[in-house]
C-alpha cells in the first residue's frame, strides 16, 4: 500500500468526495484506511461503567465516528504542488523513497 499514517489525502469517490484530511489509521490487508473528518457516523453508545464513589466514568448518548473508507478511492496531495497525485518511486542511494508523479518531489 502506497499511503502510510499521517499522509494528507483527498477523496476522490463516494459521499464524502473532495474532502482532505490527515490518514489517522491504514489496514494494508484489508485495503482500508481511516482519514480525520471523512466518512463521519452516528454511534450510540451507553454510559460507562461507574467508579469509586459511585460516579459514571463516561457519559452515554450519540457520538460522531469515523469509519474506514477505501484506499482506492483517495489520492496524496503532494505537499510541493498541493495537487492530489500518483505515487511514483525512486532509489535514494540503497533506500527506495515515494516521488510525486507530477513533479517528482519526495513525499
Amino acid at each position: 500500500m502506497q499511503i502510510k499514517k499521517d499522509d494528507m489525502v483527498r477523496v476522490m469517490a463516494g459521499k464524502d468526495r473532495g474532502k482532505e484530511g490527515r490518514v489517522l489509521r491504514v489496514l494494508p490487508r484489508d485495503g482500508r484506511i481511516m482519514v480525520d473528518g471523512v466518512a463521519m457516523a452516528k454511534k450510540h453508545t451507553r454510559s460507562g461503567a461507574r467508579g469509586r464513589g459511585g460516579q459514571q466514568l463516561q457519559q452515554g448518548g450519540i457520538v460522531d465516528v469515523e469509519m474506514m473508507i477505501d484506499a482506492s478511492n483517495v489520492q496524496i496531495l503532494c505537499g510541493a504542488c498541493g495537487q492530489p497525485t500518483r505515487v511514483g518511486h525512486r532509489m535514494d542511494g540503497d533506500q527506495k523513497v515515494r516521488i510525486c508523479a507530477k513533479c517528482e518531489t519526495e513525499l
